[in-house]
């Protein structure tokens, strides 16, 4: 006589690759999902200038004042300038070739001064007592020293003061494309007197130069002490137009 089979009730479904679906699923979301970011300006802030000067006694031929008003009008020193002449401004403004009075006077850098400066704040160093006093000293003699690696490199230089700078000053309501614009021609100013001066002793753009590469980083730095980039931006203002 056959037997009647005994039924065990549902079979249980296999969810053993249920975590690897589910897995895939995700992956596939983050390759696909957009994320909106914000944009703006990828922008490196100017080392802190040790040469601090009273704020009363800045003059005026070391402020190059650039102005954009409600309207997107650019003025420089107070008067209208056309956005394309803003990057030769600022060039002029920087090394002040025919020196002019009315641009910042630069002082000449030779490598006799910089050896006596730095003897004279080694002996302030070893012979002060107070650690502060002692690192300022340091701190002095390691700035002529940069100067002095400078010369070497690049020659006797003429050296902007501490206290000149490009002042860019917005409206309240300027537009962020002409605020990019003007921006952009400052930074070109001085990205082009970078090249010139390491294409000129170097024979190579200062673009060119890697700064990961320990044989660029002193050519970098002294580029860089020669052509500062000082753009200071204040908040923006109401600004008659």
């Amino acid at each position: 006589m056959l037997k009647k089979r005994k039924t065990t009730g549902v079979q249980e479904i296999n969810a053993g690759s249920m975590a690897d679906i589910a897995f895939l699923l995700l992956i596939f979301f983050l390759v696909t999902t957009t994320m909106d970011t914000d944009a703006g300006i990828l922008r490196l802030l100017p080392p802190v200038v040790e040469d601090v000067v009273d704020p009363d006694v800045v003059k005026e031929r070391n402020v190059y004042i650039v102005l954009v008003n409600d309207a997107d009008q650019l003025l420089v020193e107070g008067q209208p300038m056309d956005i394309k002449d803003l990057r030769e401004g600022a060039k002029e403004f920087m090394t002040n070739p025919e020196n002019s009075e009315d641009l910042p006077e630069k002082k000449r850098i030779t490598a006799s001064e910089c050896n006596q400066k730095i003897a004279e704040f080694k002996a302030g160093v070893a012979s002060a007592t107070d650690p502060e006093d002692k690192q300022a000293y340091q701190d002095l003699a390691d700035k002529w020293q940069d100067k002095l690696d400078a010369v070497q490199l690049l020659g006797e230089y003429m050296e902007l003061p501490g206290s000149a700078v490009i002042s860019l000053q917005t409206g309240s309501k300027t537009s962020y494309d002409m605020y990019v614009r003007v921006q952009n021609e400052l930074e070109a100013g001085i990205s082009e007197l970078r090249n010139e001066l390491s294409k000129s002793k170097f024979d190579r753009q200062f673009d060119e130069l890697d700064d990961k590469n320990d044989d660029d980083k002193p050519l970098i730095k002294a580029v860089r002490l020669v052509i500062p980039q000082r753009i200071s931006e204040a908040e923006p203002v109401e600004i008659d137009k």
